[in-house]
Formats: structure tokens, sequence, C-alpha cells
């Protein structure tokens, strides 16, 4: 294989013109003689070995045990378990805790020493509970952490060839791999590896030689090296006009969260106004303003999520409960004869996570200008099968538009631009639907050119019940979309999940408007 030694790196270049061949070449002896850091050292080998100038003679495993500031400590001012016997011994029987606040240990450490020091022989509780000697002598045990500790207050650590087998056993109650605050020694295994210069090895330093590489060429020039005129001592490596360029990762907003701005912004420039509104609603809002009966099959547990604590608010406004609790029961002053049912004063105040954006829509009522146009882009929880098109949480698009002369085919003109202008739909059916609070009610589907059809949301005018009791006596067209589904035709993707990907790649690549 040919090397073309100009193109070396120079942390290759200085490791083979140090080198000779037949000769055992070491990380270690890389590290001291050239001055590499560890990573320095571990690169360059690397970068030879792929390159077949180098290669292993041997490996071999070695675990040492470095001594920790703890171990250090211990080593200077004593073994729990010596400075507890010696205490005892100097002042008599005294409690763990008398003994931990004197000496300034933790009480843990006390009573680990302390159990070793008894199991030993070494020391006992009287009768008083209070520690005291029994012999002149600490354990062997002790004695020999102390020659342990010793031994390695020199270098610094201990080579495990070094160490008996009972000197193992010793250590390794001292010991943790990845030294651990308390810990007096940390374990520390690595693999000693002994190159040689393979035939191919040999050539490109006779190669760099015989081309004067050194190693210290400058690789880039610089406004100081210009102003100080260094650059005419040495010389330059040549460029790699072939080596690839570095990376360049620019910021980029999330292309989901940039489709959501731009639908916003669509929306304003229509002249509509943007609403918004808390994750946490209570039942009132959430479906009984609505004109969805209590007993509805939506209200069900497996598709609300209800709030724990506090399960009910405080209250709900009037008149609008007094009004909405008629309609539900006899249908108030709208003309409808209501559901018919004793309205549940107590479940209307249970909390939940918001389901649906139209809880939105129902507040606005209470407060909107005739005419006037509003919208929302609504996060959502409702309980589901997670798929390609179904989340657990997931956003809405809510709108209403009020008005003495709006009518269906408002209505129908507002869901042509969302599914072909937003989403980008080029097949769209529009079908009849069912809603508690509207009447007509159409569904939009769309056709995707993965998925197929699916729905794209609901839509229709709203009900007398719903808003004469909320205080508007005009037509009202309502929609509330799922704007995922529509950033999945828009973004080209096939699947919800893809808009929250942890991916950062896939974030990095995905362009948004």
């Amino acid at each position: 294989m040919d090397i073309d030694v100009k193109n070396l790196h120079p942390l290759e270049v200085r490791l083979l013109r140090h080198v000779s061949a037949g000769e055992d070449i070491t990380p270690e002896r890389i590290i001291r003689d050239l001055d590499y850091k560890v990573g320095q050292s571990n690169q360059a080998f690397s970068w030879l070995s792929a390159k077949g100038l180098v290669e292993e003679k041997s490996r071999s495993h070695r675990i040492s045990y470095e001594l920790t500031d703890f171990g250090r400590t211990e080593q200077l001012e004593g073994l729990p378990a010596e400075r507890i016997f010696a205490f005892i011994t100097e002042n008599g029987p005294h409690t763990l805790p008398e003994i931990a606040e004197a000496l300034s240990l933790e009480k843990s450490d006390v009573g680990s020493a302390f159990g070793l020091l008894s199991s030993k022989g070494s020391a006992k509780m009287n009768d008083e509970k209070k520690a005291e000697p029994v012999s002149s002598e600490l354990p062997e045990d002790v004695k020999l952490q102390r020659a342990l500790l010793n031994k390695a207050s020199g270098t610094g650590s201990i080579d495990e060839t070094e160490l008996s087998e009972t000197e193992k056993k010793a250590i390794a109650a001292l010991a943790k791999k990845r030294g651990a605050q308390n810990s007096a020694f940390r374990i520390v295994e690595r693999d000693e590896i002994i190159y040689n210069l393979t035939p191919e090895g040999e050539k490109a330093k006779k190669a760099l030689l015989e081309a004067n590489i050194t190693g210290e060429e400058f690789g880039i020039l610089t406004p100081e090296m210009i102003q100080t005129g260094s650059w005419k001592n040495g010389t330059f490596r040549p460029y790699g006009i072939n080596a690839p360029t570095s990376r360049l990762i620019p910021g980029r907003r999330n292309a989901y969260s940039s489709y959501l701005q731009w639908v916003k912004d669509k929306l304003i420039a229509l002249g509509f106004e943007e609403f918004d509104g808390p994750l946490v609603e209570n039942e009132f809002w959430n479906g009984d303003a609505l004109f969805m009966p209590q007993f509805h099959s939506a209200r069900d547990i497996h598709d609300v999520y209800y709030v724990k604590d506090p399960v009910h608010c405080k209250k709900i406004d009037e008149p609008w409960l007094s009004q909405v609790a008629a309609t539900h029961e006899n249908g108030w002053n709208t003309g409808s004869r209501g559901w018919g049912y004793t309205f549940d004063h107590e479940f209307t105040r249970r909390q939940v996570l918001r389901s649906q954006g139209t809880v939105l829509s129902a507040h606005q009522l209470t407060k909107a200008h005739i005419p006037g146009k509003y919208f929302g882009v609504v996060r959502c929880f409702r309980y589901d099968q997670v798929d390609a098109t179904h989340g657990a949480d997931f956003y809405q698009t809510e709108g209403i538009v009020l008005g003495e002369d709006v009518n269906l085919r408002n209505l129908l003109g507002l869901l042509k631009m969302f599914a072909e202008e937003i989403a980008g739909a080029e097949e769209v059916k529009y079908v009849p639907g069912y809603f508690p609070f509207t009447e007509p009610s159409i569904e939009v589907h769309i056709k995707h050119p993965v998925l197929g059809w699916f729905e794209l949301g609901g839509s229709g005018i709203f009900r007398p019940e719903v808003t004469k009791a909320l205080g508007i006596d005009v037509p009202v067209l309502a929609w509330g979309l799922g704007i995922d589904r529509m950033a999945l035709m828009h973004l080209g993707l096939n699947d919800l999940r893809e808009l929250f990907t942890p991916d950062i790649e896939s974030v990095r690549t995905r362009r948004g408007n």
C-alpha cells in the first residue's frame, strides 16, 4: 500500500521519526519522550494502525490501585478503626455518638469500624453501651490496611502484581472501581499494548527523512505569524485539497414549530384574532358548555385525563353556569327541549386536561365581538392508542366566525383553504358528521400519498343551545382540525411521531416554512 507521507498528521510524523524498526513501542514511552497527552498518543497509534504502519505485538490486561484524596487523608490521619481504638484506649469507654463527635467521623463510619474491632476481639460494648478496648493490639486486618496505605504513599499506586493474595483481599475492602468519595483506593484497569513498525511503516519513516518532513511544519498561517514574521523560519504542510471540509451546522428552528407559526401568521393576515387558554379545564367548559350531555360516552374516563389534585375547580362563572344548566335540563330559552336530566353541579366542576380545542371557542363566545373571527392553535390531551395518525396529546387548530350573514358556504370555503392551502392536500372530501354542539356537522377528509384517507377534523354551525346559553344570538361557524395531521401532508412525513422526534439529525435536515 502506497502512503503519501505529506498527508500524515504531525502526531504520526513525529512518532514514526522517533522509533526504529524491530524495537518495542509503547504509548507510555511516546507520552514520555514526545510529551504527548494520553489522547494524542492513542490517536496517533489508532491512525497509524489503520494505515498499516504499526501493528500490535502484544496486549496484556493490567490492574492497579491508585490512592485517592480520601485515601491520602486516611494515610495521614489514620483509618477510622485506628482512630477509634486509639481514642478509647487513651480516653476510656465512650458511646459511639460521642466517639463520632469527638473524632469528626460519620456515624456510619464509626459503626462499621467498631464492628470490625469488635468482631476481631480488639474492642467491645460494655453494659453501659459504651465502647471499650479489650486488647492492646489492633486487628491484623487493620494493620494490613495500614501497610497498604503506606505502600502506596510513595508512587500513589500499587500494581496488582505486587500484592499477595492476602493483600488483594484486604485492598478489596478499601477500593472501588470508580473511586467513590469514601474509598481509599481507585481500581484502574488498562490494557498495556506493545507495538512494532511494519515494513510499510519502515518505508514511511524513510520517506519522511528523505523529504525532511519533521512534523513541526505549520498547519495554518495566523495573523500573529504574519505580524512577527515567524512564518519565515519554518515550512508549511501542503494543503489537502481532497480532504473533507468541516460540517457546518447552523441554527434552525424546529420544522413543526415553524409550520405552526406559519399557520398563525396566515390566519392573522386573514383578519382572525388568536385566543388561548389553560391546559387544565373543567367539565363545564370542556363539555357542558358545548351541550354535551354529562352522560355522553365521550365523558368516559378512558377518553379524558382527569386531574388528581385538586379534583374540582372552585367555581363556575355566572350567568353561564345557570344558563347552561337550564339548557341541559329543559332547553332554557333556546327553543330546545334540552336533554331532560338533572344537571350535576358537582360533576361540572371536575377538572380535566383539555380534550378538545372547542373549549376555547366556548370561552370566546362569552366575550366575542359581532361580527368576529377567532382562532387558536391548541394542545389537547385524549387517551388514545399512539400510531401514525393518533397521539395521546396533539394539536388542533380551532376557530369560530360570528356574524348575521355567515352560512354553510362560508364554512366550506374555510375548510377548503385549510385542506388545500395549509395542509397541501390534492384530494379532499367533505362528509356529514355528528357532534353534540353543531348542526349541520361536517367532517373533512384528505388523502395522504402513503397513509391514504384520514379525517382532518370536524366542523359545523354551533347549535343555539351552545350560543344562546353563552350570550350569542347570531350564527357561529366552528371548526376543530388536527393541525398535526395537516403538518404530515405539508412536511412530507408519514408518521405523526416524526413531528416530535428526539433525533436531532432529523430536526437539522427537515425544512419547515
